[in-house]
């Protein structure tokens, strides 16, 4: 991290900056995780970047996480307790993006996250339309994480918001599961 910060001040503001910050932030958080995670067994390992790629792509970061969901569940982890680890991982990088949306302020969400003003407009336009069961639908990509800063934004209280947002997380993710092994059943025969 300390490197991309060196490099983030002697090239200025390139366009590109925040996201080698980003970048560079991710691989630390990864190689944090599994160093922490070193002396487990390889299941709990697993689960644990499941939690953390969960935790990173329900924050602003142009992730994914159903592809290592598909992949444990192929590999025949627990179905249940994989789906509840990538819920509550999601939840709480959602979690996050609402503080940030509380806490933040202008500065934060234009200048560090690069959220601009369309996007900011576009999740504040749906959330005026649909109210707070808007955030049923963060899962969504691209107006989802927005959806939970307007959430923030708008002083959702903390109880609502963890309860809509994780039903909606929770329902993409035993979706994601079922159709995984739905998949698995159907194609055992070939």
């Amino acid at each position: 991290t300390f490197v991309a910060f060196v490099a983030f001040l002697l090239c200025g503001p390139a366009p590109w900056a925040p996201y080698a910050l980003m970048g560079v932030g991710v691989l630390a958080v990864v190689l944090a995780a599994d160093r922490l995670l070193a002396g487990l067994p390889w299941p709990a390992r697993v689960a644990g970047a499941l939690f953390a790629l969960s935790f990173l792509a329900s924050t602003l970061l142009p992730l994914g996480s159903e592809w290592l969901l598909a992949a444990m569940l192929i590999n025949h982890h627990d179905p249940v307790m994989t789906v509840a680890v990538a819920t509550f991982g999601n939840t709480l990088g959602a979690l996050t993006t609402w503080a940030i949306g509380m806490l933040g302020g202008p500065l934060l969400i234009r200048r560090v996250l690069r959220v601009d003003a369309a996007a900011e407009e576009s999740a504040k336009r749906f959330y005026r339309r649909y109210g707070v069961w808007s955030l049923l639908f963060s899962w969504l990509p691209f107006i989802g994480d927005p959806l939970c800063l307007a959430g923030g934004i708008f002083r959702v209280g903390f109880g609502r918001f963890s309860l809509l947002v994780s039903t909606g997380k929770l329902a993409r993710y035993a979706a994601v599961a079922y159709l995984t092994l739905e998949g698995m059943q159907m194609f055992r025969g070939w």
